[in-house]
């Protein structure tokens, strides 16, 4: 009797221990729904986003500048409101919680950013008023280098910084304070032991006792650890009081994980941890456990600003797989949000389109049946709408709509650089084909004819081949550079050759320019089809856009990158293409060439096999199906033949003592 006691007993035991494992467990993964968001693309394609998650990708030593523990204190802003405030750095974006309804919200939320030195710098503050079911309103702004920020000599532990309007150029919105630190790896160590004591001990004093440090051990689920727990525990006690504090317990992870590492796996996640990377093994432990100072931390899984500003009936559409966020090719309900990676800032950046439109164009291009449409009379019907559209935007009336798209396009229009005021302009087409300031957009390595810049202020996807822009970008069945450039123009150098496809959105500055410096030669004007240029229509297997839209193709004839085909394409909506430059004129790399009239629009330029190297980081975009937002002038790439001779790459360079 008292041997089968013994047995129950110590099954019950072992039940209860088993059970306070699972209890742990389970609280250790209370934000697992969230991970499960940032993880979501690992099981996918290349091309698809892979470092959704800061932690989700392995650094070098060299690349590490820190963990940045970046705090929203507070704001005052010019109304009342319940507001919310959004961190967007890199591909992330976290959000706040909703304050009161006042004029000075408080939040006191944080989240710790990791810092590459050849990654992402700045983070984009923006506050939402949270007045809308859809759609919370941008009310203003900042951006901050936190490289920079952190190493400022400052007075106080916070900083002041201007919320701009959006809408308005050189507005005050309000401002926002906040702070910026980097982590110290000891307080880093204290604060993972801080957490993980806090969830194990059930007594709550503060200390773990032996029963409670094996539980530990067991979570972990390394088996070797587990057999060593009473020789772990005496390591751990340094005082012998038969029970293992904070600082004894930090201490104890450190010196395991440089000898024999306790942790095979994260807690939280379940990622496995290298046993002989420590550095990111910390980085993926302390951006995992999260919980900072005690402070709000704020919710992340998002991609950009917009999504994470986005109420309950979005929500609701996102649940129902109506729309959908996410980075690669267009497709189903993907295609309802593009997002492309702002080369200046590293970040993503959401463009905005009309949802109506939006839903028609995924009709039209991404099925079947819209395919049927398409060959019975969509084509006509399309060309007539942009020639009605075409002859609207320029009558006296259509100065009214300029001052509505502004407003719609507050985020991405910088009134700033434009020449005239807004009053200026007599028509909607004269705004579309606005000029800017005199040096409103600097030419790269102006003087040196090798380096080949951006042809417009557009969204960019560069490839080495056509087979490449095939795998990645361009879904048609049908396109070949010979489709693209015609019988007259092609010749047997650009087959095989590297393709830049500059898409302008309709918020986009609507001039092009010379990418390389040259002498242009003659102009071949192909008639055809005004498809919408936008992802939704190009990476849709039921249309050939570049092919059969209509185009205007010229060559400009250079000394460093031999013959450099430029097409400048039509699509819906577009009234014209003009060019200002005729055949026998020399440009120079960053000269106007000439400007679309209302709607979207592109400009491919094919470079004649093995004559330019793309920069890196465009090739490494566009292979993943992103496209880069890029401004006119910055620099493309370099001509093979002068690859001796390159410019360096400033952003890499460190200044040395």
């Amino acid at each position: 009797m008292g041997n089968e006691s013994s047995k129950e007993s110590s099954s019950s035991s072992l039940e209860r221990r088993g059970s306070r494992v699972s209890r742990m467990r389970q609280k250790l993964r209370l934000d697992r729904h969230h991970l499960h968001r940032l993880y979501r693309h690992r099981s996918g394609s290349a091309s698809v986003n892979s470092s959704a998650s800061s932690y989700n990708k392995l650094l070098d030593a060299e690349d590490f500048a820190g963990i940045a523990l970046l705090t929203l204190i507070s704001a005052e802003m010019k109304f009342k409101d319940k507001w919310l405030a959004c961190v967007s750095f890199g591909e992330q974006t976290f959000r706040s919680e909703i304050s009161d309804s006042t004029d000075k919200p408080v939040w006191n939320s944080e989240k710790k950013l990791l810092l590459e030195k050849n990654g992402p710098h700045v983070a984009r503050i923006s506050v939402f008023e949270t007045n809308r079911l859809s759609r919370n309103n941008l009310v203003g702004y900042c951006e901050i280098n936190l490289l920079e920020f952190l190493t400022r000599d400052l007075d106080s532990d916070y900083e002041v910084f201007d919320l701009l309007d959006p809408s308005t150029p050189n507005v005050v919105a309000g401002n926002i304070c906040l702070s910026c630190s980097i982590e110290d790896p000891t307080e880093t160590e204290k604060s993972f032991a801080r957490r993980i004591l806090s969830i194990v001990d059930y007594n709550d004093n503060g200390k773990l006792s032996f029963s409670e440090f094996s539980s530990l051990i067991d979570a972990f689920g390394n088996q070797v650890a587990a057999e060593k727990k009473e020789e772990l525990f005496k390591a751990a006690d340094v005082n012998g009081d038969d029970e293992v504090t904070v600082d004894e317990l930090a201490a104890l992870l450190a010196v395991q994980q440089e000898k024999e590492p306790i942790m095979t796996c994260c807690p939280v996640c379940g990622e496995t941890l290298e046993v002989s990377d420590k550095l990111n093994n910390m980085i993926h432990l302390t951006l995992c456990f999260d919980e900072g100072t005690g402070n709000q931390v704020m919710t992340g899984g998002f991609l950009t600003d917009k999504q994470a500003s986005y109420g309950w009936l979005f929500k609701l559409s996102e649940w129902a797989h109506v729309s959908s966020y996410d980075v690669g090719l267009n497709a189903g309900s993907s295609a309802s949000h593009i997002l492309v990676i702002d080369r200046r800032t590293r970040r993503l950046v959401e463009e905005l389109i009309d949802q109506k439109i939006i839903l028609s164009m995924r009709a039209l291009y991404q099925s079947k049946v819209g395919l049927g449409i398409i060959g019975k009379g969509a084509k006509e019907l399309l060309q007539s709408i942009s020639e009605k559209q075409g002859r609207q935007m320029s009558s006296l009336e259509s100065a009214k709509d300029i001052s509505k798209f502004v407003e719609f396009f507050k985020d991405q229009i910088n009134l700033a650089d434009i020449k005239h005021p807004l009053e200026h302009f007599k028509t909607f087409n004269e705004f579309f084909v606005r000029e800017l300031k005199p040096g409103a957009r600097p030419i790269a390595y102006m003087d040196d004819d090798s380096v080949a810049v951006c042809a417009a202020d557009c969204r960019l996807t560069a490839f080495k081949s056509v087979d490449d822009s095939l795998r990645f970008w361009i879904k048609g069945r049908k396109f070949s550079i010979q489709g693209l450039l015609g019988q007259e123009t092609c010749s047997n150098a650009f087959i095989g050759g590297t393709l830049v496809i500059f898409r302008l959105a309709p918020q986009d500055y609507h001039r092009f320019h010379a990418p390389v410096t040259g002498t242009m030669e003659k102009f071949i004007n192909i008639p055809g089809c005004l498809y919408t240029v936008n992802p939704i229509a190009v990476n849709s297997k039921y249309c050939n856009v570049f092919t059969e839209n209509k185009r205007v193709v010229t060559v400009i004839s250079t000394a460093e990158f031999g013959k450099v085909a430029f097409v400048a394409i039509g699509a819906t909506m577009v009234g014209s293409i003009t060019f200002s430059k005729e055949e026998g004129d020399h440009v120079k790399k960053g000269d106007e060439l000439g400007y679309f009239s209302f709607g979207g629009s592109t400009v491919i330029c094919v470079f004649e096999k093995d004559s330019i190297e793309i920069d890196e980081d465009l090739l490494a975009n566009s292979a993943r199906s992103l496209e880069t937002l890029v401004s006119v002038g910055m620099k493309l790439g370099v001509s093979k033949k002068a690859s001796n001779h390159r410019p360096p790459n400033l952003e890499s360079c460190v200044l040395k003592d």
